[in-house]
């Protein structure tokens, strides 16, 4: 791109220039009416998600390029979906944009939502653009799930295990490493940029989905319990249990983290980012405990059994070598917006 078209800002071209770049990130077929139309398979339930991020707050150019911002954007309305046991059909895309933001951030923007997305066939089909004093991205995604199989979670039931599908901790690392490059001076390059790489492109768990059905086909119509990592395992663990009016014990020594934590950060800072970091975007899960089992051992790779549904209304982190005490767990100690 010659310096000329990198330095076009939006305010240069207008909305309906802007617009006209970014349809070519859209299929033709759906796109160029008032709204878009999306055929859901017959017998499946329509699933919608939004999620919104503001520059500052959820990206900056400090940590997140504009590839990332969008594949992360993209990512994180695709787990949702994965959360509720759903398969993607598309999203549309909101933009609140400062008229000299440049053209080439936000076809860039584009690209990475595009690289993300493109993994999981699921197109943009729509969206709108609106001037704003600073950059806002809003996605909303679709999809479509067997009404038999939504995961939702009130479903807990006590007895049952909870399942993790991968490690936690490696999205908070690797952006305190973005903010502070100097924590990494004594990480082999390989382990530094994977746990960056956890940070600026998560996968979201779609792939989950068929195993789980396949183990669950001689119980079709079992509830199950569940959400995404994304805020954090312990909100995770503490939104099902207060949408189940169950309790939980998490056994922190099962949480599955990345192989360096061991030897390179303090028992505090391990259990903080594996539990409070969030942006994970695994999957939670409660399932008998047979069928917990066959899961974990399918997906490999991080998945584990880190706890058990119990009655009551509490959480608690338990040290099954008893070295350290039992911790009750709470939403208050993770990230929550408008909280001091």
């Amino acid at each position: 791109m010659n310096s000329d078209l990198s330095s076009l800002q939006i305010k240069d071209i207008g909305e309906q220039g802007l617009l006209e770049r970014l349809q070519r990130f859209c299929p033709p077929e759906i796109i160029g009416d008032d709204a878009a139309v999306l055929l859901t398979a017959p017998e499946k339930s329509l699933v919608v998600t939004t999620d919104m991020l503001v520059d500052g707050v959820h990206f900056s150019e400090v940590t997140t390029s504009p590839e990332d911002a969008g594949w992360r954007a993209a990512a994180a309305n695709l787990s949702d979906l994965a959360a509720m046991g759903a398969s993607p059909l598309g999203i549309t895309v909101g933009l609140g944009l400062p008229g000299e933001v440049r053209v080439s951030w936000v076809e860039r923007l584009y690209q990475g939502m595009t690289e993300c997305l493109q993994k999981y066939n699921t197109p943009i089909v729509g969206g709108d653009i609106v001037r704003s004093p600073i950059t806002t991205l809003a996605i909303t995604a679709f999809g479509q799930v067997d009404p038999n199989l939504i995961i939702r979670r009130s479903a807990a039931q006590v007895g049952e295990a909870i399942v993790v599908t991968g490690i936690h901790g490696a999205s908070r690392v690797g952006l305190e490493l973005l903010l502070h490059p100097e924590l990494g001076t004594n990480l082999h390059p390989e382990v530094k940029n994977a746990l960056i790489k956890a940070h600026q492109r998560p996968n979201p768990r779609l792939d989950v989905l068929p195993i789980l059905w396949k183990i669950l086909e001689s119980q079709p119509k079992m509830a199950i319990a569940g959400m995404d990592s994304s805020d954090g395992l312990a909100d995770a663990i503490f939104q099902i249990c207060r949408a189940s009016s169950v309790g939980a014990i998490l056994e922190s020594r099962k949480i599955p983290l990345p192989k360096v934590f061991d030897h390179w950060l303090i028992k505090d800072q391990i259990l903080e980012y594996a539990l409070y970091g969030g942006e994970d975007f695994e999957l939670v899960l409660c399932l008998p405990k047979e069928l917990a089992f066959e899961l974990v051992q399918q997906l490999g790779q991080g998945a584990a059994l880190v706890g058990t549904i119990t009655p009551g209304a509490t959480v608690i982190l338990h040290d099954e070598h008893e070295k350290f005490p039992d911790q009750e767990l709470s939403l208050s100690q993770g990230f929550q917006h408008f909280s001091h």
